[in-house]
């Protein structure tokens, strides 16, 4: 093989180097990978996306995101292909394309809407669900979403699970069942496991109860353990190793609990601290390091509160910032470094 030898490389003009965005892959001790395909496609950039839902009297439309490394006020990323609104905890993602599915408009949404991380440019059609339902949980790993349970038109809670490939686009398949009929839960993941728990058992009443998937097989939930509540409005967030639960509502009052699990074990959830401010369904998120908790109800309106911890610890959590608009009735958060993805 022959030696490449280069003083210095710099662009067209000569007056600076090349730049190189996206990851790097060092593949010996003398070579590296130069990053292909579109900016936008490369994904890791550290990137949180929250889905408003509603402010009284209407659905909203608005899309936020947020650094998750820094602090801050969010700003906009865009608008939903649907105003809705009870979303849930429904948002999965890959490194460079997140999905939201289900919620509430003029009904309940077999819409499956996707973001490309990097952009600022709104949500574009995916597919739908096999079901119209809102308050639904999901999870991801690199590859796959998975959305289950939430509410449908009867109305009822129910325990179905679909599943696609975040890569393409098109419509949901069925991935198996929930141990029995549930809504408003929390989801979270590991590159292995998803797991969902809390929320209500149709036709209301609350669990404690946590379960879990492998993502990349099919079929019905296994028992995991308890949350330290029924946390019946529950929003989840995780790195690879450890999750963190927001409980929501514990009745009669909104709730600031986080509870923690390690995701690669079974067992009961454990107290983690609280949140700045109790309210109920806010959406949840993650980097490697950090899980934040924006907007949710705080009676009688929506919040405007993000709230951050460090998952690796346990303590309260701390201010990070205001979105842009009041959130209310359960909006949804996703990121491109979460748990599921390594």
């Amino acid at each position: 093989m022959s030696d490449l030898k280069i003083n210095n490389i710099t662009d067209r003009t000569g007056d600076s180097g090349p730049v190189i965005a996206g990851v790097s892959t060092v593949t010996s001790t003398g070579a590296f990978t130069v990053p292909v395909g579109p900016t936008e496609m490369r994904g890791g950039r550290g990137r949180g996306v929250i889905y408003a839902g509603w402010l009284s009297p209407a659905n909203l439309p608005n899309i936020n995101f947020i650094e998750i490394a820094t602090t801050g006020n969010a700003e906009e990323f865009g608008e939903m292909t649907v105003a809705r609104r009870g979303i849930g905890d429904a948002g999965s993602a890959s490194a460079t394309r997140g999905l939201v599915a289900g919620g509430y408009g003029s009904a309940n949404e077999v819409d499956i809407d996707y973001v490309t991380f990097s952009s600022k440019g709104g949500a574009s059609d995916f597919g739908d669900l096999r079901n119209g339902v809102r308050t639904a949980a999901s999870c991801s790993d690199s590859t796959r979403g998975i959305t289950a349970g939430g509410q449908n038109d009867a109305p009822a809670a129910v325990d179905y699970i679909d599943y696609v490939t975040i890569s393409s686009i098109g419509d949901g398949t069925e991935f198996g069942e929930l141990s029995s009929n549930k809504r408003n839960m929390f989801g979270l993941n590991s590159p292995v496991r998803g797991v969902f728990g809390g929320g209500y058992q149709s036709p209301g009443t609350g669990t404690n109860l946590i379960e879990y998937v492998t993502i990349q097989t099919t079929g019905n939930t296994k028992d995991f353990g308890n949350l330290t509540n029924a946390g019946k409005v529950a929003s989840g967030a995780s790195n690879t190793t450890r999750g963190v639960i927001a409980l929501g509502f514990i009745h009669p009052a909104n709730t600031n609990i986080i509870d923690y699990i390690t995701i690669a074990t079974l067992g009961n959830a454990a107290d983690f601290g609280d949140l700045t401010v109790a309210r109920l369904g806010s959406s949840a998120l993650a980097s490697q390091t950090r899980g934040v908790f924006a907007g949710g109800s705080i009676s009688p309106t929506g919040s405007n509160v993000i709230d951050y911890v460090t998952i690796a610890t346990t303590g309260n959590a701390t201010d990070f910032g205001d979105t842009t608009v009041l959130m209310d009735t359960q909006p949804c958060g996703l990121s491109d470094v979460h748990g599921g993805l390594g």
